[in-house]
């Protein structure tokens, strides 16, 4: 009999520090920077972006650690397996995670990689720019991996992103097949397009083998992985094969379809839209939430987009309200 979680959800991400500053479309023109995307830099040059950049707010992030810290803001018991170095970067991050209560136990790395980066730059149309310096966060070793905390935890959720270095990936693949020899679940979200275009077969492959239990997406990345400009025909390429598939779509809401039956919801109302960071990850927080609760597939939506809308009416990706207060207003 398999043993009751302890903890929600374990997750692996890139452990980052955000670097935000307001931009305009003439300094994305003058970098070459794809509006609105991601892209990997290197060491020169997240230097150089940095020293263009304007005023600058440090706020730690990453994908999957800004989802766990909209499920501890929701009362949910997480822990956070991510690479940090030694350095001060490095020890802002985990004073950041811990003060949320997450638990995050992996060594420092020593060495002359630095800790992780993300230079965002925010138009005024609200469109976040990103420009990633993967640094010490794509080392983690398989080695580093807390095996027993993944098979404490309900659900185990990875994030896209940290798929490209070999190293990480290889861990991935170790914590899949611990949490399934557990029992547990497997929430994976799909990032970016340009991560899907590098690594659509591995993505498939997971799906395929019936690894995935909940895949988040937003409209583009499903489209991306399915290879078809057609929205509806790009979730039924996966609504038979993952159990929960949620894909966001904007302004439009969201869709869920959970054990092949389809279930829709709209936007949360928000007053002002100042930063997109992190709305889909406090999405998937939200909708994780509701889903351990027990809830059903609607409350799991509307909490998703609340959450959602809280983060992208301020600065950065960790929220500042009081989650815990807007669920229950939601539920009342």
């Amino acid at each position: 009999m398999t043993a009751a979680p302890t903890l929600d959800v374990v997750a692996i991400g890139n452990a980052i520090v955000d670097v935000l500053a307001r931009s305009d479309d003439a300094f994305l023109a003058q970098h070459a920077l794809t509006k609105g995307g991601m892209q990997l830099i290197d060491a020169a040059m997240a230097e150089t972006l940095y020293a263009d950049m304007g005023q600058a707010k440090e706020i730690s992030g990453g994908s999957a650690a800004n989802t766990l810290a909209g499920l501890a803001a929701l009362g949910k018991k997480c822990g956070f397996i991510g690479q940090v170095n030694d350095d001060q970067l490095g020890a802002v991050f985990a004073h950041d995670v811990r003060a949320l209560g997450i638990r995050f136990d992996t060594p420092a790395r020593q060495g002359d990689v630095p800790t992780a980066r993300c230079l965002i730059l925010v138009t005024p149309d609200a469109q976040r720019t990103m420009n990633t310096f993967l640094g010490a966060s794509q080392f983690l070793p398989a080695e580093a991996l807390d095996l027993d905390m993944i098979r404490s935890a309900g659900i185990l959720y990875l994030e896209g992103y940290l798929w490209d270095p070999e190293q990480p990936r290889a861990a991935m693949r170790a914590a899949i097949d611990a949490a399934k020899s557990a029992g547990r679940k497997v929430a994976f979200t799909l990032s970016d397009n340009f991560v899907i275009d590098r690594h659509r077969a591995d993505f498939i492959d997971l799906i395929d083998n019936g690894l995935i239990d909940i895949l988040f997406s937003n409209e583009g990345e499903i489209r991306s992985l399915a290879q078809v400009e057609d929205f509806e025909g790009a979730l039924a390429r996966f609504s038979d094969k993952v159990p929960v598939l949620v894909s966001t779509r904007g302004e439009q809401g969201a869709v869920a379809i959970v054990d092949r039956v389809r279930h829709e919801a709209p936007a949360a109302a928000v007053s002002q839209i100042i930063d997109t960071t992190g709305a889909g990850d406090l999405f998937a927080a939200g909708f994780l939430a509701a889903h351990i609760d027990g809830r059903s597939v609607e409350d799991c939506l509307a909490l998703g987009a609340a959450a959602a809308a809280e983060v992208i009416s301020h600065w950065g990706a960790r929220p500042e309200d009081d989650l815990g207060v807007i669920r229950d207003r939601l539920f009342a």
